[in-house]
């Protein structure tokens, strides 16, 4: 009787289960975690969204942070960005004065200066009227009113 005592407690400590949560996975917690991060990255990538590190101030972290609560936060960013910074490849003369900027995108003040300073090579009769309301807008905000060509 003493051996088959000792068989059911060998049996027990084999079947017996680690403390804690059961295993659902075959996979380990460090492989489940890198394939979910994958999966994210993938759902972000589909819907077409990237995540932006930036460092900021505490103070101003904390407010960007508020303010993306908003519901209107989306639109006012957008509107800001439409103000600092200008799509280059929106427009044909920029384009081809900026021919060696690397990004789609530069500041607007930057787009200023580049039109001012290579004003020669640019057509001004071939303008759409997009890219003349641009340099309007231009002059009027970083020029007061005047481009020194």
């Amino acid at each position: 009787m003493s051996t088959s005592r000792q068989t059911d407690t060998a049996n027990k400590a084999k079947t017996r289960r680690p403390p804690g949560r059961p295993r659902t996975s075959a996979l380990t917690r460090q492989e489940q975690l890198r394939l979910a991060k994958r999966t994210q990255r993938a759902r972000a990538k589909a819907l077409g969204t990237q995540t932006v590190a930036l460092q900021l101030d505490q103070t101003l972290a904390e407010m960007l942070k508020t303010a993306a609560e908003a519901p209107t936060f989306v639109d006012d960013l957008h509107t800001f960005l439409a103000r600092a910074v200008v799509d280059v490849a929106s427009y044909p003369a920029l384009g081809d004065i900026a021919w060696n900027r690397r990004h789609r995108w530069i500041l607007a003040e930057e787009a200023f200066a580049l039109y001012e300073r290579n004003w020669r090579f640019v057509d001004v009769a071939a303008l759409q009227p997009a890219e003349r309301q641009l340099i309007d807008n231009l002059v009027a905000r970083f020029g007061n009113g005047v481009m020194h060509v």
